[in-house]
């Protein structure tokens, strides 16, 4: 480990519990709206499973870079229209605070000392597809310790990309193989691999992207695995 100085580390699901945290406040949301017929959770994961079918057009070059922010309005609005809700009816200001819970994720309880730990080694990071703004504030309400912060917006890319890992390497003056990718995420490990960094997996309990078909690898696949950050920070000691 002396080789390794960069940890950079997915945030949607490996540090911040979207789905509780996006689930929570879209249920009082939808109690405001009489639409208590909606589930909540079925609500928030129906939202993220919109995710990656927007992003695509980026990724193919069909469309110019758009912010998560955006994006995640966008496919809110869609999202509405499909439990049955009119957008237009609802009020905009209303529309944009739901959006802002993304500003507003709660970090896993390990996350904040297991970053805190880790950060007395290395330099980390978020290496996320939330804009710059929106990992910003997440880090100020969960108190998230980053040495700096890589939102997508840096690289005008989203992950699986190459140029999402290989341009945070490049600002961070560091060569692949002297960084690691936590993740809880199977695809996103696989990239970074694919890119030369190390890769660690975090397991994660209601994590899954429900926007993308995951494989489950055998978990010798990757260089390091823990059950969270804390036992990471002891790993990697």
């Amino acid at each position: 480990m002396s080789k390794i100085e960069v940890l950079f580390f997915d945030v949607l699901g490996t540090v911040v519990d979207w789905r509780g945290s996006i689930a929570a406040e879209a249920g009082a949301f939808l109690k405001r709206h009489n639409a208590l017929h909606i589930d909540a959770g079925a609500f928030a994961d129906a939202w993220v499973g919109r995710y990656d079918a927007s992003v695509d057009a980026v990724r193919c070059g069909q469309r110019p870079f758009a912010p998560l922010d955006l994006l995640n309005l966008e496919n809110l609005e869609a999202c509405l229209k499909g439990f049955g809700l009119t957008p237009s009816t609802l009020p905009r200001a209303e529309l944009a605070e739901l959006n802002m819970a993304w500003h507003r994720l709660k970090p896993w309880p390990d996350s904040v000392e297991g970053l805190s730990s880790l950060k007395e080694r290395f330099i980390i990071s978020p290496l996320s597809d939330g804009n710059t703004r929106l990992l910003v504030d997440m880090a100020k309400h969960a108190g998230l310790p980053w040495d700096t912060i890589l939102g997508a917006d840096v690289s005008g890319a989203y992950k699986p990309m190459p140029q999402v890992y290989l341009r945070a390497c490049e600002l961070m003056s560091v060569d692949p193989d002297r960084a690691i990718l936590v993740a809880a995420h199977d695809y996103d490990l696989d990239a970074a691999r694919q890119c030369g960094l190390k890769t660690a997996y975090v397991v994660r309990t209601n994590a899954h992207d429900p926007s993308k078909t995951e494989v489950v690898k055998s978990l010798e696949a990757w260089d390091y695995m823990a059950n969270d950050l804390i036992e990471l920070a002891a790993l990697l000691k």
